[in-house]
């Protein structure tokens, strides 16, 4: 198929297009061993050998994109030494390994993307990209306003301030309350750790978004692949065209 030399090397998840008409201005890329400095020169994806710095850039079609919904009960992970259920045994046989972006700890639930897309997966996960991520969140107790507060500008967990989010009550009693909670960050159990440091243990946690996908219809242990127009959407949040 014939695309743009800089459309070729964003597809492939080496950066954006902005970026990429840069190295080929700098004379970084060469196509089928010739120097190519022309701005929106094409090429064919199938037959023409595009490097860049002296490296073989290869094409996205070996690329992956998976949407699984987790349930509780499973580790994130591809394989435990303690042969606990994991992930993988609810995806099909993959010809290449994806990577779990992100995690969600063994009793949490929800939206869990994969892929083997190594650069988009570090700008999805870097907090310099502020990628949000939305869960609902079932908390032992009534919340004090204080303590909402308190998370919602940061608190310290380990001696480092974790980054402001977003609470919106749902419904609460005395004995349980159910929050919609939305942060950018990724720290190991995060959230869990977030509210139990202001006296309150989290008894379910489910995340519903992910730098703008959702599950829609997509039951418990089930996955789907992206769609091509969500995995543009997930460039262009990253950078990356």
């Amino acid at each position: 198929m014939q695309l743009r030399l800089n459309k070729f090397l964003s597809k492939a998840g080496i950066t954006s297009r902005r970026e990429a008409d840069k190295m080929i201005a700098e004379g970084r890329v060469k196509v089928n061993g010739e120097v190519i400095q022309i701005l929106g020169y094409k090429i064919d994806d199938e037959e023409d050998c595009v490097d860049l710095d002296g490296k073989r850039v290869k094409s996205d079609k070996g690329l992956t994109y998976l949407l699984l919904n987790k349930p509780s009960g499973y580790l994130v992970t591809l394989k435990d030494p303690f042969k606990r259920p994991t992930i993988m045994s609810l995806l099909p046989q993959m010809k290449r390994r994806i990577f779990p972006v992100g995690r969600l700890d063994f009793d949490s639930e929800g939206l869990l993307l994969l892929t083997n897309n190594g650069e988009l997966a570090y700008r999805l996960m870097h907090p310099r990209y502020k990628v949000r991520k939305e869960y609902l969140l079932t908390v032992k107790g009534k919340p004090d306003p204080s303590s909402i507060s308190s998370i919602k500008k940061g608190i310290y967990l380990n001696g480092k301030k974790t980054a402001p989010a977003k609470i919106t009550q749902i419904a609460s009693s005395q004995k349980r309350s159910h929050l919609r909670v939305e942060i950018y960050e990724g720290r190991k159990r995060e959230l869990r750790r977030m509210f139990e440091a202001t006296g309150y243990r989290v008894m379910k946690l489910k995340r519903i978004k992910f730098a703008g996908l959702t599950l829609g219809k997509l039951k418990k242990g089930e996955w789907r692949y992206l769609t091509r127009k969500e995995i543009d959407l997930l460039r262009r949040k990253v950078g990356q065209g």
